[in-house]
């Protein structure tokens, strides 16, 4: 990475994006913030960023956008896809319509707007690609597993990249963040639906516990993204970055024999409680 690359970030409206938005700015680079409602983030013009409208989830949206970065600035050096949110509740409860939105955000649209990017990369010979990622997809948890489907996904799909862009000169980073302090928790907590004639009733307190769990003792985001910057900035940038509390421990658990995590994560998150209650709540 150097001063004056042109850099392309998707979903910044608020958290992780907005500060990254900010931070690479401040280290002299040209930054395209976007977000679906590019109103929203129309102040950073007067921080010196182009912004611009962008839906991950409509193509039309996402090749407007990438042409126009290419009629404006002519290259892109850097693209963060960080766009994203999280579905929560247990799966059995997750509408179809719901899971696939889930997965056309988090996973469908990071691809649809890397191969929209790379053509660009490969006939420069150069760029840097970050996943936004996160430990979720490294560890699973209960009430979570659309969201941490959706971040293993990418997690995955990274790898492939990493191995298949490195001929053409084109570094791919898988970004594992932890807890990092944002708007992450409250959206995550509306998309919550209600429990009452659900199987999982008793624990509807544990469900939406799970989903501000992300906000409990998080690194602010603009902390989180100098730290990130500052990796990216160096000559051997690392492949897999990780930062932010649970970013170490979370892997770390994963390890342990399935059966004692199975119980681990039971007894945190109250599963226990339904052991013998078959009938709704």
């Amino acid at each position: 990475m150097n001063k004056n690359d042109v850099v392309l970030i998707s979903g910044c409206s608020s958290g992780i994006g907005l500060s990254l938005a900010r931070e690479f700015a401040s280290r002299g680079c040209r930054v395209f913030a976007t977000a679906r409602k590019p109103e929203v983030i129309a102040e950073l013009q007067h921080e010196m960023m182009d912004v611009a409208a962008l839906d991950v989830t409509d193509q039309k949206s996402i090749d407007a956008c990438v042409s126009q970065v290419m009629a404006r600035a002519g290259r892109i050096d850097i693209l963060v896809n960080n766009a994203g949110y999280a579905l929560m509740g247990p799966v059995i409860d997750l509408s179809v319509d719901d899971l696939r939105l889930q997965f056309e955000t988090n996973v469908i649209g990071l691809v649809a707007l890397t191969q929209a990017v790379a053509p660009h990369m490969i006939r420069q010979r150069s760029g840097l690609i970050a996943n936004i990622a996160s430990v979720s997809g490294v560890c699973a948890t209960p009430f979570a597993g659309a969201y941490c489907g959706t971040k293993a996904a990418v997690n995955l799909l990274s790898d492939a990249l990493r191995m298949e862009l490195a001929p053409f000169g084109i570094e791919v980073i898988t970004v594992q963040p932890g807890k990092i302090k944002s708007a992450f928790g409250d959206a995550a907590a509306q998309k919550i639906g209600r429990y009452e004639q659900s199987f999982y009733a008793p624990v509807a307190d544990h469900i939406q516990a799970r989903a501000s769990l992300s906000q409990k003792d998080a690194m602010p985001s603009e902390v989180f993204s100098k730290m990130l910057v500052d990796r990216l900035f160096r000559k051997k940038i690392p492949k897999l970055i990780r930062i932010g509390r649970e970013s170490t421990r979370l892997p770390l658990i994963k390890k342990l024999p399935v059966s004692l995590l199975d119980g681990l994560m039971q007894k945190t998150f109250g599963l226990e409680k339904l052991k013998n209650n078959g009938q709704k709540g």
